[in-house]
């Protein structure tokens, strides 16, 4: 009995030291993207604090054609869009009448074009929403590359586990424990009330 004591405090004194060293790194790995998703999920929340963007319409003519024998060269018509400054990735396209439209899209950032496939006549709507709604998208994830993902997976997964070595280390402390306990117990039932209400 007074051998498995000691042996359960030593246990308990390794873990806790354990979970105190990863809650601090991963803590400070993490700061960064805690800040990222804190501010930009108050900006989502707000988007009238920061306006609809800017949007610019031009119109000029390409160096067509591009379809002379019947087939869209898209890659030629993307590149000589792009020549003009719009920046993306081609998320939608098609062409009927004669016409072609193409889509590109980036954080922040939306370009539609619909150019004459024989002339090359174009006409262009860029609208550009600054900053905060290219960070906003960031948060989203959308229009994004697939890189980006693997970013919002790991800062998904650091930061729960800065969470649950916060919760361990109130756990394993018999001074917090009960207040840990309690603390959790409430915050729990409270965030699953609002949920509850606003699912509603």
């Amino acid at each position: 009995m007074t051998t498995a004591r000691p042996r359960a405090l030593l246990v308990r004194a390794r873990l806790y030291h354990l979970a105190r060293t990863l809650h601090l790194y991963l803590s400070l790995l993490a700061l960064l993207a805690l800040l990222f998703f804190a501010l930009t999920g108050l900006t989502l929340n707000h988007p009238e604090w920061f306006g609809e963007g800017r949007t610019r319409r031009l119109q000029g003519t390409l160096p067509g054609p591009y379809a002379p024998q019947g087939e869209v060269d898209w890659l030629r018509l993307a590149e000589d869009l792009r020549a003009l400054g719009l920046k993306g990735r081609v998320t939608e396209h098609g062409a009927s009448g004669g016409e072609a439209w193409l889509s590109f899209r980036a954080p922040g950032y939306a370009a539609d074009a619909q150019v004459d496939l024989q002339s090359g006549a174009y006409r262009l709507s860029v609208t550009e929403v600054g900053l905060v709604g290219v960070l906003n998208d960031l948060h989203k994830g959308r229009d994004t590359p697939g890189a980006w993902r693997w970013v919002l997976d790991l800062s998904a997964l650091f930061l729960a586990l800065v969470s649950l070595t916060g919760l361990l280390l109130g756990l394993l402390m018999p001074r917090t424990r009960r207040a840990a306990l309690l603390t959790v117990s409430l915050g729990t039932a409270v965030f699953l009330l609002l949920t509850l209400w606003a699912s509603r």
